[in-house]
């Protein structure tokens, strides 16, 4: 048995079962996290506009949109 396992053990039941709890927790947590796959949705929504801006003066624009 490992130490933290030891450790645990020496708990009293109420805290052992926080432990476990949070313990899966942890794991449901990272395993969502791995699962994440990027959406690219937003791509080409702005293909109508051509060549009429650069990236900078998009952000520029996005700038006064948002009252920057």
């Amino acid at each position: 048995m490992t130490t933290f396992a030891r450790f645990v053990e020496h708990l009293p039941p109420d805290i052992q079962e926080e432990v476990r709890s949070y313990a899966e927790f942890l794991l449901e947590k990272r395993s969502k996290k791995k699962q994440k796959v990027p959406v690219f949705d937003w791509e080409g929504a702005l293909a109508d506009l051509g060549d009429q801006y650069t990236s900078v003066e998009l952000q520029h624009e996005i700038g006064k949109m948002r009252g920057d």
